[in-house]
């Protein structure tokens, strides 16, 4: 399995990927304001439900299954 894949799977991946996601909706809505900061919210939802709903949306690219359940399970 891709270490990549691997990583965005774990826990420390997921953790990183909603924290991230949420400072890009914090940041698009509380700092720039207008269609760019709702643009950059709207790319902050990606991350953010990513690592929520345990997917990741690389993992196809580099040949793995979208599911983080299947990633750590070897699949």
């Amino acid at each position: 399995m891709n270490p990549f894949c691997t990583f965005m799977a774990s826990a420390a991946g997921r953790i990183i990927r909603i924290i991230v996601g949420a400072v890009l909706i914090a940041w698009g809505l509380l700092s720039l304001g207008g269609t760019v900061g709702i643009i950059v919210a709207v790319v902050g939802l990606v991350p953010f439900l990513a690592g929520l709903l345990d997917f990741c949306v690389f993992a196809p690219l580099f040949g793995c299954p979208w599911a983080g359940a299947q990633i750590r399970a070897g699949k």
